[in-house]
């Protein structure tokens, strides 16, 4: 026992001293960045050429922490370009008669499959308003290809690539791993559609997943082609002929067929730039990054008293509190501020969800039809709007979609995992279970499910996926018969759900603002975003919370039952899922 005491007494000081150099650090690094944290607004040229490059990631929200910079545990998502922040640069830059063109730097590319066609329709508007865009990368990625082909001019480096070869999809099936492993997983599902855990339970994929993947690529693709052919003047039949005889490997192939204006090297883009900008030298080029111009042009009109709220529902959907997936009492909460703030007259709920809980996304769900009482809520799908993710979208008062989202998926399944074959036989452990009834084992992971257990959870996906179809039913006006015909767990792409009513309109998230605007009959307005994403200072603070959290619990060691206890109240029962089997990763 003293030793123990010991114990506990070395960890908690261990633990204090911890936290007070953590805070001390804090200060030392707050006092450090004091200066550069005020560094001056750029400011743009009376006449200049935006740059715009992907150095940084696009996507939902931006990411902006000057403090990143002394963490030497962040990492690359530590900054990024928020889509909207994004688009709205590049339509800002289309009416500012100090920007002449836009010069696009495509050798890097890291944004979602929605978020690319989202930018290419903010450049085709800048293009419209009679500002040329001029594309350059040494290596084309198929995306990058697609988004160049927006420009009036697209140049590739001579020993580059502009290879299409068209869109693909694997998926790795791991029944045979796990039944050499020895784990047994049942899944009981509605949909035949839902392909959610088939890599568990098969070593194949159905026939039903197949068909639903195929449709989406070809959607996806078609999309692309459409787009491709109307900028480039070029037939989609012949586009798909030269991708599919392989005809499109090298620079030289590229500019024969057409996808490419001209072949220079870096240094012949600069003359190029520079005839076009009517200079003399490279010198005297004006070109402001669409990063600084966004800080330079981005203003903040604090007496608009009329507000547009964009809510984010990014990532996983879950139960309990997370800052990084929609869980249900965090955004519950958020929800709840934005209805009760009257100078909202208008939602933007950005969807970019493969789903998740059932159960959080129905508690969601209610507080959005809360929302719906009191100002309209308009739907914008970004990647994906699917399962979960569309169960919050559903009865939106509008839904606006991108041609390339992933959407759909109703469906419903709960999977439980047996272990007990790889205890015995790769560890050598054994088990023995104590129960007060004949079920209380059920979820134990040590067994299988009976036949009367799996009626049980079966009944209990039943009523939820019922559930679903009557929510979308309700939400979208069509007849629970129709849902069901257009549900069982298939996905659809964007341009398929516009055509079977899952979908309003066609557009982005800039798009969805034009709506909301409408509907909430506000003519000038400011957009205010949620969640507030937190500093790299923030989760500091927080960690030295916690910290000193940590050092209560050694301290009073009676605190670790009471916190085991609510952990075994907070995990046990059955889970059932509205969720996407994958992330959809297009090559």
């Amino acid at each position: 026992m003293k030793n123990f005491l010991k114990i506990v007494a070395g960890t908690f000081v261990g633990s204090l001293l911890a936290m007070v150099l953590g805070t001390l650090i804090l200060i030392g690094v707050i006092g450090s960045i004091a200066s550069f944290t005020e560094s001056k607004t750029p400011t743009v040229p009376d006449s200049a050429i935006l740059g715009i490059s992907f150095a940084s990631a696009i996507t939902e929200q931006s990411i902006e922490d000057p403090f990143a910079a002394f963490n030497p545990f962040a990492n690359a998502s530590s900054k990024s370009t928020g889509i909207l922040d994004f688009i709205q640069t590049i339509d800002r830059a289309a009416t500012d008669p100090a920007i002449k063109m836009v010069y696009l730097n495509l050798n890097e590319l890291n944004a979602g499959i929605s978020h690319i066609e989202e930018i290419r329709a903010a450049l085709v508007r800048f293009r419209e308003s009679g500002k040329p865009i001029i594309a350059y990368a040494d290596n084309y990625s198929q995306a990058g290809y697609y988004l160049a082909s927006a420009s009036d001019k697209v140049y590739l480096n001579p020993a580059g690539t502009a290879t299409l070869t068209g869109l693909s999809l694997s998926t790795l099936f791991f029944k045979d791993l796990l039944d050499k492993a020895g784990v047994e997983v049942q899944l009981i599902r509605h949909g035949k559609f839902k392909a959610a855990a088939e890599q568990f339970i098969s070593n194949k994929m159905s026939d039903e997943n197949r068909e639903q993947l195929q449709a989406y690529l070809d959607a996806v693709w078609s999309t692309w082609m459409t787009d491709i052919s109307a900028s480039r003047r070029m037939p989609v039949e012949k586009i798909n002929e030269l991708t599919n005889n392989l005809q499109l490997g090298t620079a030289k192939q590229a500019l024969e067929a057409g996808l490419v204006d001209g072949l220079l090297y870096k240094d012949e883009l600069t003359d190029t730039l520079v005839h076009l900008f009517g200079v003399k030298d490279e010198k005297a080029l004006k070109v402001i990054s669409s990063s600084d111009y966004s800080k330079a042009t981005k203003k903040l009109n604090l007496k608009e008293k009329n507000k547009i709220a964009v809510v984010y529902a990014d990532g996983d959907i879950i139960m309990g509190k997370s800052d990084e997936n929609i869980a249900s009492d965090n955004f519950v909460a958020l929800l709840a501020k934005v209805r009760k703030d009257s100078s909202i007259k208008a939602v933007v709920l950005r969807v970019n969800s493969p789903g998740g809980s059932a159960q959080s996304s129905e508690i969601i769900e209610r507080e959005l039809a809360l929302l719906r009482k009191d100002k309209p809520v308009v739907v914008s799908m970004g990647d994906y709007a699917a399962s979960g993710g569309y169960w919050i979208a559903s009865n939106a008062d509008k839904i606006v979609t991108n041609n390339t989202t992933l959407t759909g998926s109703i469906g419903v399944f709960s999977m439980v995992l047996n272990a007990q074959k790889t205890l015995n036989k790769h560890l050598s452990i054994n088990t023995a279970t104590v129960n007060t009834n004949k079920h209380s084992d059920i979820m134990s992971g040590y067994r299988s499910l009976d036949n009367e257990e799996i009626a049980f959870i079966q009944s209990s996906v039943e009523v939820i996926y019922t559930d679903f179809v009557n929510l979308v039913s309700k939400g979208r006006n069509l007849s629970a018969e129709k849902v069901d015909s257009i549900g069982q767990g298939r996905i659809w792409s964007g341009a398929d759900a516009l055509k079977i009513g899952l979908a309003d309109e066609k557009g982005g998230i800039s798009e969805a603002l034009k709506v909301a605007a409408a509907m909430g009959e506000v003519e000038t307005y400011r957009i205010v975003e949620y969640p507030v994403i937190k500093s790299q200072i923030d989760k500091i603070i927080e960690t030295l919370s916690e910290t000193g959290e940590s050092a209560k619990v050694i301290a009073n060691p009676e605190m670790i039952l009471e916190r085991a206890y609510a952990r075994l109240r907070n995990e046990s029962g059955i889970k059932t899922y509205a969720r996407l089997p994958f992330n959809v990763n297009i090559r």
